[in-house]
């Protein structure tokens, strides 16, 4: 009993060295915690939910009287949370934390491996493969943005390797990276299932084929032989260099009444070169 009184007195005179006021007049533009996993799930296009784990970042802008933030908090908040992570819940993640961290802005970016079942182009063989996917979420007094970012694995053919040489070309493996934001919710939205107050929806199966139209090929978790005959013409017969997936990809969404905001990252790691090349645009509607 006496330790247990020591304990509770001992509990009461701790000391929050964090809500300590500072002299120094410097704010900081985001502190947090990073690099936590937890288990997920996200909507799946074909199979309506799909398990992953996903790795956390959580951070608040810190005004500059405060001296530190209250890292458990993050943590107290993310469990609050836990279960399903989309475009509708991800902001309401991001406005309980700045709540409880009394903060005026608040970011989330939680990235996790979806897996697509692909078949194959000839054989139909069937393996999973994994695309690097991200919800990126931000919210302050005014306004609240939601981020979905897709990297998609390719293969590109060089055109002008192509137009040069007797025979063949060099080919590569790259990486379109897709960041798109949608029109919020509104009454007289389209989506029959939308929830308004949130997003308009986007699959990643969408941005995942849109990634792979813009490039000379898609990549395969598993080809046989024909598969890979397949690939290699496909490839040849549809040359194009960075500049052209992204603008390839940009078009595609640009196209999409959806999008309001655009990302769109190209790059590849050279076969005949020591270093890789790259593209990018960034592009908002209206």
């Amino acid at each position: 009993m006496a330790d247990d009184l020591k304990h509770s007195a001992t509990q009461k005179n701790l000391v929050d060295t964090q809500s300590e006021v500072v002299d120094r007049k410097i704010a900081l533009d985001r502190v947090g915690v990073r690099g936590l996993r937890t288990p997920i799930v996200v909507l799946d296009r074909d199979s309506v939910h799909q398990n992953t784990v996903a790795n956390i970042s959580l951070s608040v802008n810190l005004p500059h009287h405060f001296k530190g933030t209250h890292m458990s908090r993050f943590v107290e908040v993310l469990e609050r949370h836990r279960g399903e992570m989309t475009m509708r819940t991800l902001p309401r993640l991001c406005e309980d934390l700045r709540t409880r961290l009394d903060a005026d802005a608040a970011h989330v970016t939680a990235t996790f491996p979806y897996f697509l079942e692909k078949p194959a182009p000839v054989s139909g063989a069937k393996a999973l493969m994994d695309v690097e996917c991200a919800f990126i979420g931000e919210v302050d007094a005014d306004h609240e943005t939601f981020t979905l970012r897709v990297a998609v694995p390719v293969t590109s053919l060089c055109p002008c390797s192509k137009a040069i040489s007797d025979y063949g070309a060099h080919n590569q493996r790259g990486i379109v990276t897709l960041e798109v934001r949608t029109r919020p919710v509104t009454a007289s939205s389209p989506t029959s299932d939308a929830v308004e107050g949130a997003f308009e929806m986007i699959w990643i199966e969408e941005l995942v084929a849109i990634a792979e139209a813009s490039a000379s090929a898609p990549v395969y978790p598993l080809l046989k032989r024909a598969d890979e005959r397949h690939v290699t013409m496909q490839a040849f017969d549809n040359p194009v260099f960075v500049e052209d997936m992204v603008r390839n990809a940009a078009r595609a969404l640009m196209d999409d009444e959806r999008v309001v905001w655009l990302k769109v990252m190209a790059e590849n790691e050279e076969s005949i070169h020591n270093h890789a090349a790259f593209a990018e645009l960034e592009w908002a509607r209206g």
